[in-house]
């Protein structure tokens, strides 16, 4: 520790005094030379006041240097994962020798940090983390040493299971990572299922794809039987082969969707004789098959190839029928319609119309050369469109910029014309230009497509008749109608999602791998469609599998929306209902929770991403047998010295409260004696 004070400030100082004497004595003089002990009393007693004041404008300060010893600081990170449990007694045997090191004691300040999926302080080790994420950690702990000097020791075996890779995580060389590699470093012969990617959703009667990849890590050529099953059935079988070269293979295959519900898929892949790891041999998946087909209602006063058309691009999807209904039509006959084509509409379609605006559901029009444009000018209120035009060819033009949905996979060139005898048209809300209009060689500024609407009620207009040439057009191209029976199938399917939104919205997976992940979440909206944070929707869940879990709970809030944490729950099959008590809405469905720690996959230790991090860091593997050569190590590094280092603190040399109270003291002094003496 040193003391220091500038020589300015001792000069000021001295130079204060001077002054507040000086000062003094030239007022209290007259004083002295009558009666000199009142006189030296009262010029002390202004000397302390003046020079106080001064003293406080010139602040005399002081340095004060402080040293002290900085340490390294050693980060010790401990997986906590479940693929660490077997090496429980070994972690701590090496913790231990950690903290009976002198060496380590006197170089490092360590602090210990337990990790799975997330990180915190090690506190007891259960090996209860469902996940392994290192990068998170190792970063996680980068801002522990930040500002001083610090290295890291990680004890894992090395896989992780969820996050970004960390081999390249210590590149950036701030601190030297030194990995115990923990586990059995030998690579044995497996087969396994990497991957299955299926959709989460099928519809019935419908076939949907599977998608499986299998690898096999060993040297033997063999091969064996892979198979498929769905609710315990086979569906699918075949045999794979491998060898050294080659080494991973992707099965692709259709699945039939023939019963709605849940349907529960294992995928099996043969086993070796001997394998240590046969649980990565199989997998489970869920599909959740829908009942959810389109009803499409095509009305019309005519008979016209374009209907035939029409049709069988609707019934291309097997979720979507097509029923012709001509004029007149029974009201009653249009009940279950979940969208309308209206063809050519003329005055007869005026119930039809009323009976689209009150359901609400999207539609399409077909206006050609027998369309009553008048008629259609009066029901479509943002519609105006110039009647008595001739009839002429209109020409289709592809619209890049279109937004609503992808169409860039479709070309018009070459497309024959539509007979169109429609001009002027103009739409007064907002409406797309889908597909473009060429007249005579020349590009309109009208739509020959167009689409109406984002909200609860979508429509789409086609201005021209002949859409038949279109799709004969497009088998001449193609050899099959796909190309027009997907362009129409997806703007049938924009039309078709104008649905009224909901007040109630729940969030949910149909599958969830583990019960890591498992969660509902649900939003709520008020009758202005704006999320209320007031009300508490309640989550009723129930197992399906006779698990007798029966659960009632209140959803918590969590910003913008409501959340129920289910991580705790067992695999199985669940259904649950979630409820708006205040306001009776409600929301219902199902979920299965499957069977399946990733940690338990993996048996052997990654050492070669383990190698790659510390060798990009600057540090160095090791093994649970050499901790004595780690702490040796570390022990002896010169980065790793401590240092010592100074703190310059700057102190004021006077307690500005005890100086005023000094100077009021002194002031207070002299007015009382000049009053007691009567020379005032």
């Amino acid at each position: 520790m040193a003391h220091g004070m500038t020589t300015t400030t001792i000069l000021l100082i001295l130079l204060a005094a001077a002054v507040a004497f000086g000062l003094a004595w030239f007022q209290y003089l007259s004083w002295y030379r009558n009666h000199k002990v009142r006189g030296l009393l009262l010029v002390c007693l202004r000397f302390v006041s003046i020079f106080g004041l001064l003293l406080l404008l010139v602040n005399p300060k002081f340095s004060r240097f402080e040293y002290y010893i900085e340490k390294t600081k050693l980060l010790v990170l401990v997986d906590n994962s479940s693929s660490m449990r077997e090496y429980g007694s070994e972690l701590t045997s090496l913790l231990d020798a950690f903290g009976g090191n002198a060496g380590i004691q006197e170089r490092f300040d360590r602090v210990d940090f337990q990790f799975g999926q997330d990180i915190g302080p090690l506190n007891e080790l259960d090996f209860s983390a469902e996940r392994t994420d290192i990068r998170q950690a190792l970063s996680s702990v980068e801002p522990v040493g930040m500002g001083r000097n610090s290295t890291v020791v990680l004890l894992s075996d090395g896989n992780q299971t969820y996050g970004t890779d960390y081999s390249f995580f210590g590149s950036n060389g701030k601190q030297p990572i030194y990995p115990i590699v923990m586990g059995d470093t030998t690579r044995y012969e497996d087969l396994r299922i990497d991957r299955v990617n299926v959709n989460t959703y099928a519809f019935l009667n419908n076939k949907f794809p599977i998608e499986i990849y299998v690898s096999y890590m060993g040297d033997r050529s063999l091969s064996g039987p892979f198979s498929i099953y769905m609710d315990g059935k086979k569906v699918h079988g075949e045999n794979l082969s491998f060898s050294k070269t080659k080494g991973s293979q992707v099965i692709k295959t259709f699945l039939e969707a023939s019963q709605v519900g849940q349907r529960n898929i294992k995928v099996q892949l043969f086993s070796l004789e001997g394998e240590r790891n046969g649980a990565n041999n199989q997998k489970n998946v869920s599909v959740e098959v829908i009942d959810e087909k389109t009803e499409v209602a095509l009305v019309t006063a005519m008979s016209h190839p374009d209907i035939g058309a029409i049709k069988k691009a609707v019934e291309s999807n097997e979720q979507r029928t097509l029923t012709i209904h001509e004029i007149p039509v029974e009201p009653g006959a249009l009940e279950n319609a979940d969208l309308f084509v209206l063809y050519q509409p003329n005055t007869a379609f005026a119930q039809v119309y009323d009976i689209v605006k009150k359901k609400g559901v999207g539609y399409m029009v077909v206006a050609g050369t027998h369309t009553d444009w008048r008629f259609l000018n009066q029901v479509e209120k943002d519609l105006t469109t110039a009647t008595n035009y001739p009839i002429q060819e209109v020409s289709p033009v592809s619209i890049p910029d279109f937004s609503r949905f992808d169409i860039s996979e479709y070309d018009f060139l070459g497309f024959p014309p539509l007979d169109s005898d429609a001009g002027g048209i103009q739409f007064s809300l907002p409406a797309e230009t889908m597909v473009g209009t060429r007249i005579k060689g020349a590009v309109m500024d009208q739509p020959l497509i167009s689409v109406r609407g984002d909200g609860p009620q979508r429509s789409s207009f086609i201005f021209g008749e002949g859409l038949w040439k279109w799709r004969m057009q497009t088998f001449r191209n193609d050899q099959d109608f796909s190309s027009f029976d997907g362009l129409f199938g997806k703007l049938f399917l924009y039309l078709a999602n104008s649905k009224s939104k909901n007040r109630l919205e729940v969030r949910y997976k149909s599958v969830y791998e583990g019960s890591v992940d498992a969660r509902i979440s649900a939003s709520y909206f008020d009758g202005a469609f704006v999320f209320d944070p007031d009300t508490t929707p309640i989550l009723k869940l129930s197992g399906k599998d006779g698990g007798g879990i029966n659960r009632e709970m209140p959803m918590l809030l969590k910003g913008g929306y409501f959340e129920s944490d289910l991580s705790d729950l067992p695999a199985g099959a669940y259904s649950f209902t979630v409820t708006v008590p205040e306001e009776g809405h409600t929301k219902s469905g199902n979920f299965t929770i499957l069977d399946f720690d990733v940690e338990r996959q993996l048996l052997a230790s990654d050492f070669g991403r383990l190698q790659t991090l510390a060798q990009g860091s600057g540090g160095a593997v090791f093994y649970p047998d050499q901790i004595e050569a780690l702490m040796d190590t570390l022990a002896s590094d010169q980065r790793f010295v401590p240092v010592q280092k100074g703190k310059e603190n700057i102190v004021s040399l006077i307690d500005f409260k005890l100086l005023l109270g000094i100077i009021a003291i002194a002031l207070a002094l002299e007015w009382f004696l000049r009053k007691y003496y009567g020379h005032i």
